[in-house]
């Protein structure tokens, strides 16, 4: 029970971290420099643009409202509070930080897009990485993935946010400001991506051999796991053996060389792993990510 509640209060103490960075970075970044931001936060910017008195968090909070109803109905209450803490933290420290931090205008207009994309962009990589969204693009990447698993939650988010920069490109009239937010936003959702799956970024070896269980007996030595798989060679038409090992990428070295010792004809196939789950890899935090 205390376990439970210590991962709880961890889980939230991330969320409100990765909405302070979120903010900041764009009250710094994004608000001075009038570069356009992606999804709601964007679509609050446009709005807040012809009614200012209403500040941009709580046009975030209106505008997100029908979406959380929709992911209520999709994935249950329980499963979106922290999403509801992680949208409502993030906006009222969009409106609140300005108050306390002045922020000016930068003149290089690349490293603006390329810092704001990063910042804001580690920002809800670290709420997606514990299972919470700011609502708005991430919490519609989340609610599409449940339908498209094959797609990465940052292309997702890219497609939705380049959306509603084209949007304010028209509204603007301003394809230079349009093209920046552009850039911003790639390199905001690369960062999503690489804060939720670079961690568990492992290799998958396909080793097609003969000499299976010397090989088999050699790996288990370094703790690795093998599933082996009977199967015949399509040429030879002969009895041959796969086996199949999931590893973190500085073992692949030490893996080749133990298969060329042991069986010199063996054929090695290495391939780029984005998600390992289970023992000695990462556990599955994310609700379908």
């Amino acid at each position: 029970m205390k376990t439970d509640v210590a991962n709880r209060v961890k889980e939230y103490l991330i969320i409100l971290v990765g909405s302070i960075i979120y903010a900041f970075g764009f009250d710094w970044l994004f608000v001075p420099n009038n570069l356009a931001m992606g999804g709601f936060t964007g679509l609050s910017q446009i709005l807040s643009h012809y009614i200012p008195q209403i500040p941009i968090g709580v046009f975030v909070i209106i505008l997100n409202v029908p979406l959380f109803i929709a992911g209520i109905k999709l994935q249950g209450a329980k499963l979106l509070w922290s999403s509801v803490f992680a949208m409502v933290t993030s906006s009222l420290a969009i409106d609140i930080l300005p108050a306390f931090i002045k922020f000016h205008p930068i003149d290089d207009r690349l490293m603006v897009c390329i810092l704001g994309g990063a910042l804001t962009g580690f920002g809800v990589g670290l709420q997606l990485w514990v299972g919470a969204t700011t609502g708005g693009t991430e919490l519609a990447a989340t609610l599409i993935k449940m339908k498209f698993r094959h797609i990465s939650i940052g292309k997702i988010c890219l497609a939705i946010d380049l959306s509603i920069i084209a949007l304010y490109s028209l509204n603007c009239c301003s394809l230079n400001e349009a093209l920046y937010a552009g850039i911003a936003m790639y390199v905001c959702n690369s960062t999503i991506d690489t804060v939720i799956y670079g961690r568990k970024t492992s290799k998958v070896a396909l080793i097609i051999c003969d000499n299976g269980d010397a090989i088999i007996k050699d790996l288990l030595k370094m703790d690795l796991g093998i599933t082996e798989v009977k199967a015949k060679g399509g040429f030879s038409n002969t009895e041959k053996n796969v086996l199949i090992c999931a590893f973190k990428p500085n073992k692949i070295g030490i893996i080749k060389h133990a298969v060329i010792q042991l069986d010199p004809q063996a054929f090695v196939i290495v391939c780029d792993a984005q998600d390992v789950y289970g023992e000695g890899f990462a556990e599955c935090m994310l609700n379908g990510l």
